[in-house]
């Protein structure tokens, strides 16, 4: 009976996701707060655990948004969920982000052949000029070691056809232009009050006193360009099913 009740919930994916309207700042906030406590073990996009699809509005003991903000508190005793430490408030922006995953889920596009993504990776699409993968490749643009833990692979697409949809903070890259009239462009590692530090083109550590520059500015664009036409939808679905495939050395 118990595996009938299961199925019953799986074959239900909008019943818990339907009954609440959220604040969009709600679901940004959860955004951030489901990647920092729930991404590690369910994924970006919802879906490693096996049996639950939290980006289809799929679960197993969830019938309604209380249920699952009181799964997301309390945890489920001996089923491998473990209690959060947070409030109800924030449980329920975890929950609002639930509801834009699963209105967003059918955009996903890992669907594709990972092994077939690899080679597409390090050949066609020429990514390791710029990335590293574990240990391999370029050091200018961000490690993707672990970005399939990081990004969701509807994301992922979008990174790939519009690179400057979403710049993470992290990866802004910048131009100073020093006293004597250098201009040096990078990707800023650091900054404080006194000085600013970047990786340049040529991989190269760059640091400068603020003190030593006439100009200090981040770009508008992102470095990386798009693959938007460049790409069959075949390669693109591989490239992002492979993406998804890379959670670090473990």
């Amino acid at each position: 009976m118990r595996d009938v009740t299961i199925c019953l919930l799986l074959l239900l994916p909008g019943l818990a996701l339907a009954q609440h309207q959220f604040d969009p700042h709600d679901a940004e906030a959860g955004a951030t707060r489901f990647m920092n406590v729930c991404a590690s073990c369910h994924g970006p996009d919802g879906n490693q655990v096996p049996g639950i699809d939290l980006g289809h509005g799929r679960f197993v003991h969830a019938t309604s948004d209380q249920q699952l903000v009181d799964i997301i508190i309390h945890g489920i005793s001996g089923g491998g969920m473990p209690a959060n430490k947070m409030t109800e408030s924030q449980a329920y922006m975890i929950v609002a982000y639930l509801h834009f995953l699963a209105e967003s889920g059918s955009k996903n596009t890992s669907t594709g052949d990972a092994a077939r993504g690899k080679v597409v990776f390090e050949g066609k699409g020429g990514c390791l000029a710029c990335h590293r993968v574990m240990g391999r490749g370029s050091r200018l643009g961000p490690d993707l070691s672990e970005i399939g833990s990081l990004r969701r692979s509807v994301d992922l697409e979008t990174s790939i056809l519009n690179p400057d949809a979403a710049v993470a903070a992290s990866n802004r890259f910048v131009r100073v232009v020093t006293n004597t009239g250098a201009t040096i462009t990078g990707r800023l590692l650091n900054q404080d009050t006194f000085g600013v530090a970047l990786i340049d083109p040529q991989e190269n550590l760059r640091s400068f006193d603020k003190s030593d520059l006439r100009e200090f500015t981040f770009l508008d664009h992102s470095p990386m360009p798009s693959f938007r036409g460049k790409l069959t939808d075949e390669n693109l679905s591989d490239l992002v099913s492979y993406l998804t495939t890379l959670r670090g050395a473990n």
